[in-house]
């Protein structure tokens, strides 16, 4: 059985200490960032967001500790960073019972909702419904979710999506794991997507035309991205975000300072971004 309810990559989520201080650390790397959202007191969650065409980076931060964010408030004990990854769903509900059908035990569907500051100076709202795998089902560390989108015109807001780096669109998610192809075959049971070798790691596309994920070890890690950029990285999980911009050269101007310029790419070290390496190829 298929997962027709699972429609690709919808965006990544990266988990910080300092949800203000993290918004202008990205801001200062070329994103426009969007005003801070506040979840419903449920999540008790606040968050930014840096919109592309059809997929997203989120920055998350806990405003008040709920039985709903633990997970969270565990990964944060640990370390900031890529903490989990979000798939479109069409219907979180029909979604969360192919889940079921599978013989696993979804969280969810939750519905929430929070404020959205509009460009003409109107308060809109945006709305989703969203179901959890079940959190032990994390492959190579990175949590992953569904989220159908009930309001995307107070999300998708085309002002929001014009960056100075030129970012278009998430490519790839790549995680960081003790044995790649055990996880990437984790991914690909969970996902219904194949899992594939790709060079010297594993490739499991999202689905549709959106990001794949890329599973690789230490030497794949360390042949990928010089010193540099790997310092402040954690050891397993999420490691990297490669992001398409139509000019390399142009994205290194934007981020500024912090900028790595290596192989074909630029990337922000993990140390000036809240732990997680991002990368940007021409796409």
């Amino acid at each position: 059985m298929s997962l027709s309810h699972i429609l690709g990559l919808d965006h990544v989520v990266v988990t910080v200490r300092d949800l203000d201080a993290a918004a202008r650390q990205w801001a200062g790397r070329g994103f426009t960032v969007s005003p801070r959202g506040t979840h419903s007191a449920l999540l008790g969650t606040g968050n930014y967001t840096m919109m592309f065409g059809e997929d997203y980076l989120e920055l998350i931060g806990v405003l008040q500790e709920t039985e709903h964010n633990k997970p969270t408030r565990d990964f944060l004990s640990q370390r900031e960073g890529l903490e989990r990854a979000a798939f479109t769903t069409d219907s979180a509900a029909e979604g969360a019972e192919e889940l079921k059908a599978r013989g696993l035990s979804p969280l969810g569907p939750v519905h929430f909702g929070r404020p959205v500051e509009l460009p003409d100076g109107t308060v809109g709202e945006a709305k989703f419904n969203v179901f959890r795998w079940p959190l032990h089902e994390n492959p190579g560390g990175m949590r992953i979710f569904a989220c159908q989108h009930l309001t995307r015109e107070t999300v998708w807001i085309p002002e929001l999506q014009r960056h100075a780096n030129g970012a278009k669109r998430i490519m790839r998610v790549e995680i960081l794991a003790a044995d790649p192809k055990a996880a990437a075959e984790h991914m690909s049971h969970l996902i219904d997507e194949p899992a594939s070798v790709s060079g010297d790691g594993w490739r499991v596309p999202s689905g549709g035309k959106r990001a794949d994920f890329l599973f690789y070890d230490v030497t794949g890690f360390a042949r990928r991205y010089p010193e540099a950029v790997r310092a402040g990285a954690a050891p397993g999980g999420a490691a990297a975000i490669v992001l398409g911009t139509a000019d390399v050269d142009a994205a290194a101007k934007a981020i500024g300072a912090p900028a790595v310029q290596h192989d074909g790419v630029v990337s922000v070290p993990a140390n000036a971004a809240n732990g997680i390496i991002v990368s940007f190829t021409k796409g």
